[in-house]
C-alpha cells in the first residue's frame, strides 16, 4: 500500500515522502494516528496544497524538542530505592520511575521518549539513558541511582 507520510518516521522516511509499506501497518498505525494518509491522486494534490504549513508544525516541534534537549543537556538525575547490601535494587527503575524524576527535577518527558535497550536499572549506581525527543533529536541523561537511607 502506498501512503504520504505526514510527519518524519524513523527508519520510513520524512515528510511529504510517497511510501510503499504493508497495509496492516498503514491500517493499524499509520493512518488512525494521523502520521500518512493514503497515496490517491486527490490526497496527493491536496497534500501538496498544505505542505507548507506541515512543514511549519514539523518545525515547532524540531524547535521545542531542540528546546527541551538544550536543557537536559548534562544532567543528573538522582533516584533512591531500596537496595541490598551488594548494591541489587529491591525491584527496579524503570520508564515510568524515570520520567517521574526528570518531569520533576528539570523538563517535562513522555514514558514513549525514553530509551532503555538493556531493560530497566535493576544496580545501584549511575546508568546512562537516551531520550528521543523528536525523529532528528536525542540527547543523554545520567541517572544516579542511589540506595535509600534506612
Amino acid at each position: 500500500m502506498q501512503v504520504i507520510l505526514l510527519e518524519n518516521i524513523d527508519k520510513l522516511g520524512n515528510l511529504g515522502d510517497l511510501v510503499d509499506v504493508k497495509a496492516g501497518f498503514a491500517r493499524n498505525f499509520l493512518l488512525p494516528q494521523n502520521k500518512a494518509e493514503p497515496a490517491t491522486k486527490d490526497n496527493v494534490e491536496a497534500f501538496e496544497a498544505r505542505r507548507a504549513e506541515l512543514e511549519k508544525i514539523q518545525a515547532e516541534a524540531r524547535a521545542s524538542a531542540e528546546a527541551r534537549a538544550s536543557k537536559l543537556e548534562g544532567a543528573v538525575i538522582t533516584i533512591e530505592a531500596r537496595a541490598g547490601t551488594e548494591g541489587k535494587l529491591f525491584g527496579s527503575i524503570g520508564t515510568e520511575d524515570i520520567r517521574g524524576a526528570i518531569s520533576d527535577a528539570v523538563v517535562a518527558v513522555e514514558k514513549k521518549e525514553i530509551r532503555m535497550p538493556d531493560g530497566p536499572l535493576r544496580n545501584i549506581g549511575e546508568h546512562e539513558i537516551s531520550l528521543h525527543l523528536h525523529s532528528d533529536v536525542d540527547v543523554s541523561v545520567v541517572v544516579q541511582v542511589v540506595a535509600e537511607a534506612e
